[in-house]
């Protein structure tokens, strides 16, 4: 697996003006359903498939030098942010409530651990420019860390990827186990969701190989001990560390939010609640007013003044909901759902690469502090939705 060190960017881009990420046709393995179901990739195919491999997404070395770099940016970018809101008390323009923002705070000048995140990327005509940050609960860490790299030892082992995610995750699980209160690392996803419990169910064994005690307790099953006051899993022992697929904005409407504030043990929540700045799209406006014109940066705001292109975004969609795309003041196309209460932001309007009507996203992990490597999703429409597809790639 790829491991990546400084480059030189001006060779990079340079090269990048001839050189593109490529959609190559496949026969797909014999058999490949049994293949990742070996994995524990249950969730392959639903009512449409979800891992292709009639397909892969080519890159040269220029492409994934820039996009490494891209990444570390943007995660520098990203801390700085979390910083101006803090520092600005800018949490009102998130709609976070204020109950919240004092364990926000602390988590963050306490330094709490964050494992993992994935910046979703656009790379076109030989730039690159932010889409979003999934920075609380992201999804598809296994397939692209896992099961795209078992597919390439299959098809062709003398190739590489930019995929050092197994390695840097267990890495980063034994640094973050000296900073964890003493006990048990609980993980807790909801119960009916095979996704989740995979992603979950992944970085336990990662976090277990990394020497770390762990268990598995549903999200539904947390118990809260109102005398004590702290949290107990199924056999009541009390929960201090615990990596949750759950978001936050789901957590604050609930009573479980009031509890963390009232918890005695000062559990250690994965990841940490100052991640609930950067997992708003409203940081996306954020981050273009503290880097205006930055490569990476499409322009955002609160408000639509003069966008004539442009993405309307709700502040805390998932799965492309409630999307629309206007370009040259005309809906291009728009997705319905059941988010947006909060508010909107306007970004820019960037287009997806085209290939042959398959549109590509790449999603970019940091792990720790280090940019790892990608994963691709693709849709057949501009919008990202939850038919995306997940396919594999290499690097020539």
């Amino acid at each position: 697996m790829v491991v990546l060190v400084a480059a030189d960017l001006a060779l990079a881009e340079h090269k990048m003006k001839r050189e593109k990420m490529r959609r190559i046709s496949i026969t797909p393995r014999n058999n490949w359903q049994k293949a990742v179901e070996n994995l524990g990739f249950g969730f392959h195919t639903t009512d449409v498939p979800y891992w292709i491999e009639s397909a892969y997404y080519e890159f040269t070395m220029p492409e994934v030098l820039q996009i490494e770099n891209a990444t570390t940016q943007l995660w520098e970018m990203c801390l700085e942010a979390v910083q101006y809101v803090i520092d600005n008390d800018l949490f009102t323009k998130f709609c976070i409530p204020s109950f919240f923002v004092p364990h926000i705070q602390n988590s963050w000048n306490e330094d709490h651990a964050s494992i993992y995140g994935r910046f979703d990327l656009v790379l076109n005509n030989g730039e690159i420019k932010l889409l979003e940050f999934n920075a609380d609960t992201p999804t598809s860490i296994y397939e692209a860390g896992i099961v795209q790299w078992f597919w390439l030892q299959d098809f062709d082992k003398t190739k590489d990827q930019f995929n050092s995610i197994h390695e840097k995750l267990i890495d980063y699980w034994k640094y973050v186990k000296d900073y964890l209160h003493d006990g048990v690392l609980h993980f807790t996803c909801l119960k009916n969701s095979l996704e989740d419990l995979t992603t979950v169910e992944y970085m336990r064994d990662c976090a277990i190989q990394a020497g770390l005690s762990t268990k598995l307790i549903f999200i539904e099953d947390i118990g809260w001990d109102g005398n004590a006051q702290v949290f107990l899993d199924l056999e009541e022992v009390a929960i201090k560390n615990i990596f949750k697929l759950y978001p936050y904005e789901w957590m604050i409407n609930e009573e479980f939010a009031q509890n963390i504030l009232l918890d005695k043990n000062k559990t250690f929540w994965i990841e940490p609640s100052w991640k609930m700045i950067l997992s708003n799209k409203a940081i996306l406006p954020i981050l273009w007013q503290l880097f205006p014109n930055h490569h990476l940066l499409l322009k955002a705001s609160f408000v639509n003044d003069d966008f004539t292109s442009y993405a309307k975004k709700p502040f805390l969609s998932r799965e492309g909901a409630n999307i629309l795309l206007v370009e040259n003041q005309k809906e291009i196309v728009s997705t319905d759902g059941e988010y947006g209460a909060e508010g909107y932001i306007y970004q820019e309007l960037y287009k997806l690469p085209n290939f042959e009507n398959n549109y590509a996203v790449i999603g970019s992990w940091v792990i720790g502090q280090q940019s790892v490597g990608i994963g691709i999703r693709e849709s057949d429409g501009l919008i990202t939705n939850n038919l995306s597809r997940f396919v594999p790639h290499l690097i020539v």
